[in-house]
């Protein structure tokens, strides 16, 4: 029986892993795409994302009020978290201020003060990453770290969250590497029926 963070891995591998050519968000092309969303909005990927992210969580010693991100690849793993955990609550960062109604960019928890990690799915540059960070400290939470689902290991990328989250520490689930080699091994098990 695979472990919880197994089952996530092969999910990831076999729903949102794909080779070929890709234009990222940050503009660089790249020989394979990550698309989370595919195994984070999936009924059994929700769950496994929540536990996983959870026992990460724990695993780090944060202790936190709360989890948000920018939307939308952090919804589904702030909602999962949330459901998961039965005590932490979620945030949603918008990518700007609502012009209408209350005009937040900050939706759902709302403590100043609070302690919260930001989530993301995938972080590649940190750019989106970041932007939570940001936003989540102009409106006066504490960020006790950053923690994201897949680590692209793009240069630069994971560097710029450490010093963004500092000195809050950054950490990832999975590197792009070993959902790459989970996707390969799948195949080649595919192959061999």
């Amino acid at each position: 029986m695979p472990s919880v963070r197994q089952e996530l891995l092969r999910l990831l591998a076999t729903k949102s892993f794909r080779l070929g050519e890709f234009t990222l968000a940050s503009g660089r092309t790249s020989d394979y795409y990550i698309d989370c969303r595919t195994t984070t909005l999936d009924a059994r990927g929700a769950q496994l994302t929540g536990q996983v992210f959870l026992d990460e969580i724990h695993a780090r010693g944060w202790k936190a009020d709360a989890v948000g991100g920018l939307t939308m690849g952090a919804d589904p793993i702030v909602v999962a978290v949330a459901v998961t955990s039965g005590t932490i609550a979620g945030f949603l960062v918008r990518k700007a201020e609502k012009q209408h109604g209350m005009g937040r960019r900050i939706e759902g928890f709302q403590q100043k003060g609070a302690a919260v990690v930001i989530v993301d799915d995938v972080c590649t540059t940190g750019g989106s990453t970041i932007q939570a960070i940001q936003a989540a400290r102009e409106f006066g939470f504490d960020i006790v770290g950053v923690l994201c689902l897949v680590e692209r290991e793009e240069a630069g990328g994971r560097e710029a969250v450490e010093k963004a989250a500092a000195p809050a520490k950054f950490a990832a689930v999975f590197t792009a590497n070993e959902v790459k080699r989970e996707h390969i091994a799948i195949g080649q098990q595919a192959s061999v029926f």
